[in-house]
């Protein structure tokens, strides 16, 4: 059985995390940035944080959450798959995470067609 299916149910999600930055495979999108905002949630055994009222035990997701955006921000990239899967890499860095889904929104997206998002969304988990 593989950690993404052996995921515990307790999870800490973060939601809405907007960020600036330059990705993007057009010299307009790295020259003036644009907004991404991006999804996670990192799966966790959070029964010793709550049955001790133990941040120790958990991940601080105040902390988290600057790890994320700080991780968007960093060096230009041309796809959002490979922003996802750095946030992925950053999440599963904190040894009580199991397992982690991000999902990568671009809102100003270039395309030619009304839309209402473009997002890319991966799960990942331990070896």
């Amino acid at each position: 059985m593989s950690s993404l299916q052996a995921r515990p149910a307790d999870s800490i999600i973060l939601t809405g995390l907007r960020v600036h930055a330059n990705h993007g495979v057009f010299d307009f999108e790295r020259a003036e940035g644009q907004e991404f905002v991006v999804d996670v949630t990192a799966w966790l055994d959070l029964s010793v944080a709550s049955a001790g009222d133990d941040l120790a035990a958990t991940v601080h997701y105040g902390e988290l959450a600057e790890e994320v955006v700080a991780a968007v921000e960093r060096d230009p990239v041309d796809l959002i798959e490979t922003v996802a899967e750095r946030v992925a890499e950053t999440v599963l860095a904190h040894e009580p995470v199991d397992a982690v889904e991000v999902t990568v929104h671009k809102p100003q997206a270039p395309i030619s067609v009304p839309f209402g998002d473009v997002a890319v969304r991966i799960t990942r988990g331990r070896a």
